[in-house]
């Protein structure tokens, strides 16, 4: 079989490149985004390492802050939400590790 770069094998074509039009996405509202798990995530984790003083919490938030910022879709509202979980978690692993140390427990 052999492969023709003449007339008969572009008359057989039925695309036409003139009718190609490059992809678009469709606009998205901002209130039809899904919801950012793991920045919500970030921020009760960020939270809770600060009151309960647990450096997991403050470890985890710091993570699911950077997943957040990769998968950031709303600039706007995310930025905020990941700014904020940021802040609890570093505040949370100064205060855990610079501040002083939780009284020991009773036996």
């Amino acid at each position: 079989m052999s492969h023709s770069h003449g007339n008969a094998s572009s008359a057989n074509d039925p695309r036409q490149p003139l009718a190609a039009k490059p992809y678009t996405p469709r606009p998205v509202a901002p209130e039809d985004l899904p919801v950012d798990y793991s920045g919500f995530i970030a921020v009760i984790l960020g939270v809770s390492g600060v009151m309960f003083r647990y450096k997991i919490c403050s470890w985890l938030a710091i993570i699911f802050c950077a997943q957040s910022l990769a998968n950031m879709r709303n600039l706007e509202n995310d930025l905020k939400q990941v700014s904020m979980a940021m802040m609890f978690a570093i505040m949370g692993l100064v205060t855990n590790y610079l501040g002083p140390n939780r009284p020991a427990a009773k036996k």
